[in-house]
């Protein structure tokens, strides 16, 4: 039988049977990948009449105990995990290059070890003597970690059978290579085989494995899709090279809330985690401006407060600017259009830049409300007052839809010393002491109790 080759696409995972320079599927470019199977056997076979062993089957109803955790005593990085490091866990770390992973997990590495727990860090893309380098920056290099340099999968998983250690940190999972794969390290076949076995062998020896991989220029982890959905836990860590602050965000958590978020600062001694982003992030506000507006959001468990910037001036192109960082394009497309239909409001001609202060990335839908608020204060030329906080979503017929958690962000506020509050009216809600709360129905109601007729 003549043999088959298979190819696949490393952004949506479509497969396809040649090569082509664009995926039917999903549209990307130069993403497409031979398949190359994991030995020199036959690809598939058949299982033929052998019968299987019967698995054990239980109730939903049957009791299980929590999994033990180990706290390593940074508060950010345990919030992240969903309080602690989880035994036999395969964790994956994603980042853009120079922006502090490796920094974070030696030093999480450091702690973990401090607390009685045997770590390794085999690093893949450094020498040894550039690890204790950095360790020495750091404060590190009395910490009981033990440190190898390797890219062999081979060699790693055997010297981690030996050692036993209960945490092992891989970086980076693209420098892993597997000599039973025929393909360079870093190809979509070394990537995926690497993940599998580093995977497979947290769950059969109870060790608990930390992967960094790097990203794509769009952000997401580069290689196959199929490691994410291999490991336990994905996180994310972002953050603007202009800024010191650092976002540890879990987008997979199998245990622990997604979406939770740690915050850190990046420092001369290393990272330092910040116990109150909000403060934080606020921290370089100045006097009330047009174009400012303060958003209460919530990240994961936590409110977060976050300052929205926003500029509007004449456009002397044919087709105005739209620019915009932190946040959705297309969702300030239709705040955008949302204002000129339902309020008369328009921004034909007028060039728009949104930018989210500190680097934070927010994708809630209840940051229209403070969106359309900067933009109305920077097209009126009008500051909103600097005690007051604004969230809440909008409907593309105008209308405002409240919040949730809506009592947590007020109480975050009044805790920053915000006197006032702008939230869609309906929803749950209790009264904060010392906060006077405006609650309009629709965003006409919002433009003509803020900035008059506009």
């Amino acid at each position: 039988m003549a043999k088959t080759n298979s190819f696949s696409c490393t952004a949506c995972g479509a497969t396809h049977s040649r090569w082509s320079g664009r995926c039917d599927a999903c549209g990307e470019w130069n993403t497409i990948a031979q398949e190359v199977p994991l030995s020199s056997g036959p690809a598939s076979k058949s299982l033929g009449s052998k019968r299987g062993q019967p698995i054990p089957l239980s109730t939903l109803s049957a009791e299980e105990t929590p999994p033990p955790r180990t706290m390593c005593g940074v508060t950010e990085l345990d919030r992240v995990l969903g309080g602690g490091l989880v035994p036999a866990s395969a964790i994956l770390v994603g980042g853009d290059p120079g922006i502090g992973k490796s920094t974070l997990l030696l030093q999480a590495a450091a702690r973990f070890a401090g607390a009685g727990l045997k770590t390794i860090y085999v690093s893949g893309e450094e020498a040894s003597a550039q690890v204790r380098m950095r360790a020495r920056r750091l404060g590190l290099s009395d910490a009981p970690v033990q440190l190898a340099a390797e890219t062999n999968l081979r060699n790693i998983l055997t010297t981690l059978e030996a050692e036993k250690p209960g945490l092992a940190i891989i970086d980076s999972i693209q420098t892993m290579w597997a000599d039973n794969v025929d393909s360079a390290p870093g190809s979509v076949s070394q990537v995926r085989a690497a993940a599998h076995e580093l995977t497979s062998f947290a769950k059969r020896h109870g060790v608990s494995i930390v992967m960094v991989g790097h990203v794509t220029k769009e952000g997401q982890i580069a290689g196959p899709r199929v490691v994410e959905h291999m490991v336990d836990t994905v996180l994310y860590f972002e953050g603007e090279r202009g800024h010191q602050f650092r976002i540890l965000r879990a987008v997979k958590n199998r245990f622990g809330p997604a979406d939770e978020i740690g915050v850190f600062e990046m420092t001369g001694a290393g990272l330092a985690e910040v116990t109150n982003p909000s403060a934080l992030f606020l921290s370089e506000r100045g006097a009330p401006s047009p174009g400012s507006a303060v958003f209460a959001g919530i990240e994961g468990t936590r409110p977060v407060l976050v300052e929205l910037q926003a500029l509007v001036a004449p456009s002397p192109l044919s087709q105005p600017r739209r620019t915009v960082v932190g946040w959705d394009s297309g969702r300030l497309a239709m705040i955008l259009a949302v204002l000129e239909a339902r309020c008369g409001i328009p921004f034909a001609g007028l060039d728009v830049y949104l930018n989210v202060a500190g680097g934070l990335k927010i994708s809630e839908p209840a940051a229209d409300l403070a969106v359309a608020a900067a933009l109305l204060s920077a097209r009126e030329d009008a500051a909103l007052p600097a005690d007051t906080v604004v969230f809440g979503e909008i409907s593309l017929s105008g209308a405002l839809r409240p919040a949730p958690q809506t009592e947590n962000r007020l109480k975050e506020a009044q805790k920053l010393g915000f006197t006032a509050a702008i939230a869609p009216a309906g929803g749950k809600t209790g009264t904060v002491a010392g906060l006077t709360l405006a609650r309009p129905a629709d965003l006409i109601g919002f433009v003509g109790e803020t900035f008059g007729a506009g």
